[in-house]
């Protein structure tokens, strides 16, 4: 890890940078991004603006740091997926959990997925890349269950898992980045995840999940 000049940033300096990044990321929780300013950053993580442009050019490149890292972490939804079946109430079951982890995971993050969307809806392909990157794991690994269950003759041949896992997907996303928004048509929580699993459910196997 180095500092913007090009040295190998130490132990400490690795632990100031992950501070600095830590604040930003409580900070971006309750101001707009666009708020934020490199003073206000240091000053909560207890150092100096001085500080904070040895590791970042500025609070853009922190914020898109801080994105890289959760996107990382977005990698990981494609375990839900992982050696698991849509068969029986099984396949009830994997609709559900990749729902939930959906949801939790947007809900975690909602601060810098907010940010990471204003910036790809402006256009920056930076922010586009991060977002991509999130859902595209997730999309392939919906597109390749949709093909097996093609493959044995269990989904509609005329079906483009592709085009239904990202349909799929999207839908996801869209849903998780405004889970407060159902509350003001009289949807609670607790309805909104089994609605959305049946969804899901339905789009990847075309039938009605075993209960």
């Amino acid at each position: 890890m180095r500092t913007v000049d090009g040295r190998v940033a130490g132990r400490r300096g690795q632990a100031t940078r992950q501070k600095l990044l830590d604040c930003l990321s409580e900070m971006l929780s309750s101001s707009p991004y666009r708020d934020v300013k490199v003073i206000d950053v240091a000053r909560r993580a207890g150092t100096s603006p001085a500080t904070f442009y040895q590791y970042f050019p500025d609070v853009e490149g922190a914020v898109l740091e801080v994105a890289e890292q959760m996107a990382a972490e977005g990698t990981g939804l494609t375990g839900l997926l992982e050696g698991r079946t849509w068969a029986g109430r099984s396949g009830w079951q994997t609709a559900q959990e990749l729902v939930d982890g959906f949801l939790d995971f947007w809900r975690r993050n909602d601060a810098i997925l907010r940010v990471i969307d204003l910036g790809a809806a402006e256009g920056d392909k930076r922010f586009s890349k991060i977002r991509t990157k999130i859902l595209s794991s997730v999309n392939s690994s919906l597109a390749d269950s949709i093909a097996e269950l093609q493959a044995k003759g269990r989904v509609d041949k005329d079906v483009n898992p592709a085009a239904v896992a990202g349909a799929l997907v999207a839908m996801l996303a869209a849903v998780a980045g405004h889970q407060k928004g159902p509350a003001s048509w009289g949807v609670k929580a607790a309805e909104l995840r089994p609605a959305l699993a049946l969804l899901v459910h339905l789009g990847v196997t075309g039938r009605k999940p075993s209960k």
